[in-house]
């Protein structure tokens, strides 16, 4: 069996550590014993982005900002989709996620840390929402609205989030939200927030695997 080697350890903002370790060609990032990300499961993650993009249509100069660099799944998936003259805007709040993607999984990650559409933030994705004039919002933060994995990131979720983030995106405009597991009262809210809601189950891989949910409201 090829053994798994740690190659490095970052702290998360507000407690926890995470733990990048590499088996073979094989990536995954832990935070304590959960396996936040594996560089073999990628069908939701390009889901969230292809799925967006679908929706934002071909309307001129897309901007776009994804909450969450993580292995870049959905960062490579929408510069796939986007055109030249799009920008799309990657808010990452552990700096070593980043230094990751541009040391060891550099290969992995390819040119979309350097494509002339992508900046890098590194930050928190809330500051960067206020910046305003989205046409798409895709966050992938968290396990979901109910499995909030930084101290301070559930108000992305609750009513108030919400409304910040339907005021920052443009006349139909689409904020995204991945989870781990559905959720009823969060799919409440994301309606009384005054969004089209569409609720969508999208698997880990692109032959199966686990069921994941991620809901894609329209501003209207």
């Amino acid at each position: 069996m090829v053994p798994r080697v740690l190659l490095g350890t970052a702290q998360v903002p507000g407690g926890g550590e995470l733990r990048l370790l590499q088996r073979g060609a094989e990536f995954s990032i832990m935070l304590g014993a959960n396996e936040l990300m594996n560089s073999r499961l990628s069908g939701s993650e390009e889901a969230l982005a292809d799925q967006a993009c679908d929706r934002v249509g071909d309307r001129p100069g897309v901007r776009m900002l994804i909450g969450g660099l993580g292995m870049g799944f959905t960062l490579r998936a929408a510069l796939a989709r986007l055109g030249a003259d799009a920008a799309v805007a990657v808010a990452e709040i552990v700096p070593a996620v980043v230094e990751w993607a541009r040391g060891p999984m550099a290969a992995f990650h390819g040119d979309s840390l350097t494509d002339p559409r992508t900046r890098i933030v590194e930050g928190d994705v809330a500051a960067v929402i206020a910046e305003g004039e989205w046409d798409a919002i895709l966050l992938d933060v968290d396990n979901g609205p109910d499995g909030i994995s930084r101290p301070g990131n559930d108000r992305l979720y609750g009513a108030a989030g919400l409304a910040r983030a339907r005021a920052a995106l443009r006349p139909g405009g689409v904020l995204a939200v991945w989870s781990s597991a559905p959720s009823k009262p969060f799919a409440k809210r994301l309606d009384e927030a005054g969004f089209a809601v569409d609720e969508v189950v999208a698997r880990a891989t692109r032959k199966g695997g686990a069921r994941h949910v991620i809901w894609f409201a329209t501003k209207s």
